[in-house]
């Protein structure tokens, strides 16, 4: 792909945002058991939820994917990969926690309940914040890799537990999925339609982002090479 094709997708995906953005603060929510236009939040906190949970998937496949690879090339560049999604995961998780938080505030009365689900993403934040500290106490280039990868591909597991079967398990404060065990879509046809729109702009932003992320991760490693 030559680079004015990837300028022009660029501005495509900043279009894309521009007008997610533009309409969910355009519009004024109507659905019952939204408080007006304070709902508009729910356009950005849960996107970005899911972009995290996005990530992390994609932080443990490429660890899976470094571990079957024998050349160090296609190896060095899973881990890269992995490094950068749990980095980019933890942002997004991030912004969902204060997203939800503000959400909060104004339908519960207070920004921290101690719901399952924000105690759960916070949980999740830990998990992966422990794993940029394991990358960052062991120097050894290879044995920091191979950790790294396990723990991220433990979150393959860990991660779906927290954000989506522990939260489940008792009383929460959350309103029901969008898409319910019946099947149903529980929301305005028109607040879906802009939920919808957001989600495929944060998550096309996401791995926009990533790749960027992880060349200059690449050319960073070159030239300390090149320095020693």
């Amino acid at each position: 792909m030559n680079d004015g094709i990837k300028t022009v997708l660029a501005w495509l995906l900043w279009l894309w945002i521009t007008a997610v953005i533009v309409g969910a603060f355009l519009y004024a929510p109507s659905a019952e058991g939204f408080k007006g236009g304070s709902s508009r939040i729910l356009f950005f906190h849960v996107p970005m939820a899911w972009v995290s949970f996005i990530a992390f998937m994609h932080a443990g496949v490429a660890s899976i994917l470094y571990l079957n690879q024998r050349e160090t090339p296609s190896r060095e560049r899973w881990d890269r990969g992995a490094a950068t999604a749990v980095e980019l995961g933890l942002i997004y998780c991030v912004l969902a926690t204060v997203t939800g938080s503000m959400w909060a505030k104004t339908m519960w009365g207070a920004f921290w309940n101690w719901d399952p689900r924000q105690t759960t993403i916070v949980m999740t934040l830990v998990f992966y914040a422990a794993y940029l500290a394991l990358r960052s106490a062991v120097q050894d280039p290879e044995r920091r890799a191979t950790l790294s990868a396990t723990y991220a591909i433990l979150g393959l597991v860990v991660t779906p537990f927290f954000l989506f079967v522990l939260p489940r398990i008792g009383f929460t404060l959350h309103p029901d999925p969008v898409v319910n065990t019946e099947g149903t879509i529980n929301m305005e046809s028109r607040m879906f339609q802009v939920l919808i729109a957001s989600g495929l702009g944060f998550t096309a932003l996401y791995f926009w982002m990533h790749n960027l992320r992880r060349r200059l991760r690449s050319l960073e490693d070159r030239r300390l090479i090149q320095r020693y």
